[in-house]
């Protein structure tokens, strides 16, 4: 069971994408990636939805590669480069599949061409946390790191709440449509007020260039869901011969932390 990313991915590009978001995406980017090497670098991305980071990537100078379970993403994403109109998305690898299955492994290793199989830089942002077993999705993600590459992750955080989420979550993708509808209506002034009072600004000024809206839909259906502190990431990535060049607390306790690791 798995909540349908693309389609709200699909929804928000075609609906809620504008040119402040798109820009505001971008200096988001750029600041994330502060530090790491992207002219002509090998960039990929786990889980790329609406297409926003592998697009700001391109534009950047980076070969750009994608993969996404869902097919809608592939949809999502050429709603977005409507934005980005010197980056040629036929150009673009774009792999359909779940980074837990070892054949999509091996045929996003065939992709980079070249660093034998291995990538400068692989990004997931708020994705492999999703996919049923985080931890295999890092290793498996990790492994496409080539020595010297970085591997940019974001990662929920974990909050004494988290297993309530979890069921929140559950339950919506049980739920009938009108269900569904009502959960999402329900949890919006809570999610509203809680972000607003956390960070003393006005929710609808969202990171990365989304938007409340469909935020709070993914936030509520977005199952499978795992989470994990910054200490115990760290305790992941590392011993996989990786260093932590920094870590970013999320900016409210249930948000996403946000990693950047070199391979050693």
């Amino acid at each position: 069971m798995q909540f349908d990313f693309g389609q709200n991915w699909q929804d928000f590009a075609r609906a809620a994408l504008t040119r402040d978001r798109v820009e505001r995406a971008q200096r988001e980017f750029a600041a994330l990636l502060e530090g790491v090497p992207l002219e002509k670098a090998s960039f990929l991305d786990i889980g790329f939805g609406q297409g926003l980071s592998l697009l700001s990537a391109a534009r950047r100078g980076c070969r750009v590669f994608g993969c996404d379970i869902n097919p809608k993403c592939r949809d999502a994403l050429r709603t977005s480069a409507a934005w980005f109109p010197e980056v040629k998305l036929d150009a673009i690898p774009i792999v359909v599949g779940s980074i837990l299955d070892g054949g999509v492994v091996r045929e996003l290793g065939a992709a980079a061409e070249s660093g034998g199989g291995r990538y400068d830089v692989v990004h997931s942002w708020g994705v492999l946390h999703h996919t049923g077993n985080m931890r295999v999705a890092i290793c498996n993600a990790a492994s496409l790191v080539r020595p010297g590459g970085h591997l940019v992750l974001a990662i929920y955080n974990r909050h004494w709440s988290s297993p309530a989420w979890t069921g929140v979550k559950w339950l919506y993708c049980k739920a009938p449509r009108w269900l569904q509808r009502t959960m999402v209506y329900a949890f919006m002034p809570v999610i509203w007020l809680a972000k607003q009072w956390v960070t003393g600004r006005d929710p609808t000024h969202q990171e990365r260039g989304m938007d409340f809206y469909y935020n709070v839909i993914d936030w509520v259906g977005g199952y499978p869901y795992e989470y994990a502190s910054i200490a115990e990431l760290r305790a992941l990535v590392e011993p996989l011969g990786f260093e932590c060049l920094r870590s970013r607390p999320a900016e409210v306790p249930t948000g996403c932390n946000e990693f950047v690791f070199r391979r050693l």
